[in-house]
């Protein structure tokens, strides 16, 4: 199987037990795992002062694995942007390493995009996605949608689109619409966006590169966009500065994930997360699909953020494909 390279580039592992159930999966599906020395380090809320990450994110690129998997999101690598090893990273991109994480990690594939115009993979963590406890409980307590298997474990929708990518054989990824998103677009069908570069991933994280030199300029993209712990207030502020600096207007398309753990009160008064849709969608004449299976959720698809695809709305169901250009 694969050669994969464990490494902790922004939170501390809390959760040891996650951290030696991922590992000890991904040896039992096959791979060949290799821990980067300081994976289990801890400096304040860190995985080590900057220079110990900055060091292990070096040592990933040069590790010569097939996947270098970050062990889980947290905060951590927006403190070491200007330090953070990008043509050593574009370089072990080139010759294979396929570099797979989400959450904090967005900032580096966003600016791997920017500085290299490299590929990396929005996909999951050793601990919140192979160190799962059950059917619908990630180890670090992120919730959401429940395992595809319902028998516990990591989800088996992400061990396949994993399996895929590591084989080489991921082409794309599809979802049922919910029948709100299908009213949204008026009865539009087919193609809606063509050899459009996907991008995007946490909307906190995103947002924070705005106005950087980080920030990668994609005109005609399809932006997914996931959170976590955000009140949709927050959540409609975060879209409302992508909207207003132009971002959105840019783009194909907008493509919403999983936004979980977050609780309502009485005084929002009916203002929901679909509320934030339906505002966000009158304000923007670019078309908006939700339910992607991906975020701080189980149930997660792998992404290759800067690859060029293809999205195309058939009834119900979503795709989006990339296999043209795999």
């Amino acid at each position: 199987m694969a050669h994969v390279y464990v490494y902790s580039p922004s939170g501390a592992v809390r959760d040891r037990a996650a951290f030696k159930r991922g590992v000890a999966r991904l040896k039992a599906l096959g791979h060949e795992v290799e821990v980067d020395p300081s994976a289990l380090a801890s400096w304040q809320r860190f995985a080590g002062d900057d220079d110990t990450r900055l060091a292990a994110i070096g040592r990933a690129a040069a590790s010569g694995a097939d996947v270098a998997l970050i062990s889980r999101g947290g905060y951590g690598l927006t403190r070491i942007l200007e330090q953070i090893p990008y043509k050593a990273m574009a370089r072990a991109i080139e010759r294979g390493t396929r570099f797979v994480g989400f959450s904090d990690f967005t900032v580096v594939q966003l600016a791997l995009m920017k500085k290299a115009g490299a590929v990396t993979w929005a996909g999951p963590a050793v601990c919140e996605g192979f160190g799962a406890t059950d059917a619908g409980d990630a180890a670090e307590g992120h919730g959401g949608l429940g395992s595809a298997n319902g028998q516990g474990g990591p989800d088996e929708i992400m061990l396949a689109c994993f399996d895929d990518m590591v084989s080489g054989s991921s082409e794309g990824t599809g979802w049922r619409l919910p029948a709100a998103d299908i009213a949204a677009l008026n009865g539009k069908d087919g193609l809606v966006a063509r050899q459009a570069p996907l991008w995007g991933g946490n909307l906190a994280m995103v947002l924070s590169l705005l106005g950087t030199p980080w920030w990668p300029e994609v005109k005609g993209g399809v932006l997914f966009l996931e959170d976590v712990g955000e009140h949709p207030y927050r959540i409609e502020r975060m879209l409302l500065q992508l909207l207003h600096a132009g971002v959105l207007a840019r783009q194909k398309l907008i493509v919403l994930g999983q936004f979980t753990e977050y609780s309502l009160s009485v005084h929002d008064k009916g203002y929901s997360l679909a509320k934030v849709v339906a505002e966000l969608r009158s304000r923007l004449k670019v078309p908006v699909l939700t339910g992607l299976p991906f975020g701080h959720v189980p149930t997660k698809v792998l992404l290759p953020v800067g690859l060029p695809v293809d999205v195309l709305v058939e009834g119900r169901e979503a795709l989006v494909l990339w296999g043209h250009q795999h």
